[in-house]
């Protein structure tokens, strides 16, 4: 496993040489919210196709 400090050295090293400051804090933050939902896998946080077709018909209906 990578240390976060390897992660962010291999993201930079992928990057163009004259890619913007906003480039690089956009992929930390995708980089962020894959973990993030990685690790909501792992722990059972999510919802099924069902649950979420009936959270999107409430949200529709109004």
């Amino acid at each position: 496993m990578q240390t976060k400090k390897q992660e962010v050295s291999k993201l930079l090293e992928s990057l163009p040489d004259d890619c913007a400051l906003e480039d690089i804090q956009y992929h930390l933050y995708a980089l962020q919210k894959i973990e993030r939902g990685l690790k909501d896998v792992d722990e059972g946080r999510v919802y099924t196709q069902e649950e979420v077709e009936n959270m999107m018909a409430k949200w529709l209906e109004k």
